[in-house]
């Protein structure tokens, strides 16, 4: 095929299904590297390798420890009897995405107390950033991710968690919003949404620097504390 190196065809051929192809693992998710291994596998138990793949029976009689080594490891034959068993499974774990209020699209829609379900987006040292539907993550501090002291918030939460919280304050000045994972958090007396911040009234100013102009003395009145002014007067 053209643009497709040896190189380029060893990274993608583990993600190739070949219906109806010459080997019978060609439309698995075994690695052509690992056809070897199968076959060694296949022969150990007395069944051809056709017949092995999808029979989770024959699968369970195979020990792994036999075929663990230098160039097998156990997460790796882990993998293959993993798909030997469901052959043309999707690796990936099940995804349910959270479930967002219908009433709650933007950050001027939440208000102190509300309960709600988001997705952690992000996790750092000192929390974990939260989607809960509002174009805006919002912020779970370490110190209200758990019932119990944690020190890293990775010890909870990883990213793809859905976390229940609850909005303890909402600042639409700073675009923050500050969240809580504990149960019996509540939010502080008095917190709401604050107003945007309106601009000072425009009225009459004495000058363009808002103060009054400078005095200027008059005609005739000298200045205060002139060492000169003894011989002016002569």
């Amino acid at each position: 095929m053209p643009g497709v190196g040896p190189r380029t065809f060893e990274q993608a051929a583990g993600f190739l299904r070949v219906r109806g192809g010459e080997h019978p693992l060609d439309a698995s998710a075994v690695h052509p590297e690992r056809y070897h291994l199968v076959e060694r596998i296949a022969k150990d138990l007395g069944v051809p390798v056709a017949s092995l793949v999808g029979d989770a029976n024959a699968v369970k009689r195979i020990d792994p420890k036999r075929y663990v080594g230098a160039d097998v490891g156990e997460l790796t034959l882990a993998d293959i009897l993993a798909e030997l068993k469901k052959p043309g499974r999707d690796p990936r774990d099940r995804f349910e995405p959270p479930k967002f209020r219908d009433d709650v699209r933007t950050m001027e829609d939440l208000k102190p107390g509300m309960e709600l379900e988001g997705v952690v987006t992000n996790v750092t040292a000192f929390g974990a950033f939260v989607d809960i539907g509002v174009h805006q993550d919002g912020l779970v501090h370490v110190s209200k991710l758990s019932e119990r002291f944690i020190k890293d918030p990775s010890e909870v939460v990883k990213v793809g968690d859905k976390l229940h919280v609850r909005v303890l304050e909402v600042d639409l000045v700073r675009k923050r919003i500050s969240l809580t994972a504990r149960k019996d958090d509540r939010p502080a007396q008095g917190a709401g949404v604050p107003q945007q911040p309106q601009r000072p009234q425009q009225g009459r100013r004495d000058d363009r620097r808002g103060g009054p102009p400078p005095k200027v003395p008059q005609q005739g009145q000298g200045f205060r504390n002139n060492p000169f002014e003894a011989l002016l007067k002569r």
